[in-house]
């Protein structure tokens, strides 16, 4: 047997001695949530056309302090069906997570916060949303699947244009 075989078990995984990069989830929460219907009843009736639905999107994740490698990953998720007297609901959810990220590498701290944590979240953050909108009349406000991964870049390509701009 070669050394490289005794390493990987002789299939690629990790020894039993390394360690891998692990994610576990500590605990889900919700920080803040908000549904208004500000022209109901009367929008709840009659309605022939579904309405234009805005959907915002934002991720923050700080460490927490005197910790070991515990992050708060928090996905904010603003809907809004409909504007002024058209205006079925808004909905804004603050869903947060801790996460302990262990033996990942610096340079991808930021990814995994900033995409891994969120999508792990979303799944949980998409059913309250959908709850909430049936809850308060209208049919569940399913969510579609949020690319994470383009977010980060579209934030991270916009940090380095603020950047150049202030140094200019």
């Amino acid at each position: 047997m070669s050394d490289t075989q005794d390493q990987n078990a002789g299939n690629g995984a990790a020894a039993e001695g390394s360690n891998p990069p692990a994610i576990n989830i500590l605990t889900q929460y919700i920080r803040d949530l908000s549904f208004e219907s500000p022209n109901a009843p009367g929008v709840l009736r009659g309605q022939t056309r579904g309405p234009a639905i805005n959907i915002g999107v934002n991720v923050g994740a700080n460490q927490i302090p005197n910790t070991d490698g515990e992050y708060d990953v928090r996905l904010t998720l603003n809907a809004k069906a409909g504007e002024g007297a058209e205006m079925l609901f808004h909905v804004e959810l603050e869903y947060g997570g801790v996460f302990r990220l262990q033996n990942f590498p610096q340079e991808h701290l930021l990814p995994v916060l900033f995409i891994e944590c969120p999508r792990l979240l979303f799944p949980f953050a998409r059913q309250v949303v959908a709850d909430i909108t049936r809850n308060g009349g209208f049919p569940p406000l399913m969510i579609d699947p949020i690319d994470f991964a383009q977010l980060f870049q579209q934030r991270m390509a916009e940090e380095r244009a603020r950047q150049q701009v202030q140094t200019s």
